[in-house]
């Protein structure tokens, strides 16, 4: 494929819409759509992201090791409730790590006791946008509480592997979730 050009179609808060025209390898032309973070792609080089990440995606396991921290959160875009890791944008400014610990605090009331490890940027929705998540891995601890965000329905809670095999056949789960999920679960 040969890329010949981006155009902003549209901006909101949080995303903007682009047409992306390129030359496919029979030689036609096809516009492809994408959402991104960032509102100002001009050429082929912004269409790679932000580096490092766009947001941050929150692994955490209970200081047992025996569970695995997952929201049950109402998201808009399927209307239904959703199982998903705690995840959230890096402010600028932040790094991921500051990132990680004020989105754990927000949406669970938890405290991130130790970062285990953290998983290099991947692609979000590698299929309609460029935006990059980079996935913090580790332990947490506290009370739970209501999340901190009005415009958010949050309900954390620390789940075994059994019990996550068990949503794993009836829930709807974000996908990265739920690959991590079913690994972690086979264990």
């Amino acid at each position: 494929m040969k890329f010949q050009k981006v155009e902003k179609m549209d901006s909101g808060k949080y995303i903007s819409r682009y047409n992306i025209t390129y030359e496919t390898v029979d030689g036609n032309e096809k516009i492809y759509e994408m959402i991104s973070r960032d509102p100002k792609i001009t050429d082929f080089e912004k269409l790679h992201g932000k580096d490092p990440a766009d947001a941050v995606v929150i692994i955490m396991h209970d200081e047992s090791g025996e569970k695995v921290l997952i929201n049950r959160e109402f998201r808009l875009a399927p209307g239904m409730w959703v199982y998903n890791f705690p995840a959230g944008l890096i402010d600028p400014g932040e790094t991921p790590e500051e990132a990680a610990k004020r989105e754990l605090w927000e949406e669970t009331g938890l405290t991130l006791v130790k970062m285990e490890d953290f998983i290099a940027p991947s692609y979000s929705a590698v299929g309609f946008s460029n935006e990059k998540n980079v996935c913090v891995v580790g332990v947490a601890s506290g009370e739970f509480k209501e999340s901190t965000s009005t415009s958010e329905e949050i309900h954390a809670a620390w789940y075994t592997k059994a019990e996550i095999r068990e949503l794993l056949k009836t829930e709807v789960f974000a996908a990265r979730t739920q690959a991590y999920c079913y690994m972690w679960s086979k264990n």
